[in-house]
């Protein structure tokens, strides 16, 4: 089996936001505010952190899916940190409940879904379709 992972590790990613995470920044909105881009990037950060060490070294992860609602703005320089769960594993693909938190409130919430990939076979496949 290429990893040892299972329900309950956990993760947790954190930044700052600023004007390089802003939705202007990112071309998801026309404000100054932490984008939801960057809350998806911060959500897949800490699930990979909550995954990583169970994995041998030729594999890695892949995000494959994500459902993510974005429930509340955060101003610029806040904190925000995310936290991913694992909820379910089964064979190589994993599941993940995530949430963010600003320095005030819940931000976001939802689940996320990674498969764990043998690194040289999957870039052997991306090399044929170039």
């Amino acid at each position: 089996m290429p990893h040892l992972i299972r329900v309950g590790l956990i993760g947790e990613a954190s930044i700052v936001a600023d004007e390089t995470t802003s939705a202007v920044a990112m071309g998801s909105g026309s404000l100054q505010v932490f984008s939801t881009p960057s809350l998806v990037a911060l959500m897949e950060n800490a699930a990979v952190r909550a995954i990583e060490a169970g994995i041998d070294e030729q594999f890695s992860s892949v995000g494959i899916e994500i459902a993510v609602k974005h429930i509340a703005a955060t101003p610029l320089y806040e904190t925000v940190t995310a936290v991913a769960e694992v909820t379910h594993v089964e064979d190589r693909r994993i599941t993940f409940e995530v949430r963010a938190w600003d320095d005030r409130e819940l931000i976001g919430e939802g689940t996320h879904v990674r498969y764990i990939i043998h690194v040289d076979r999957f870039l052997a496949r991306l090399q044929d379709r170039g």
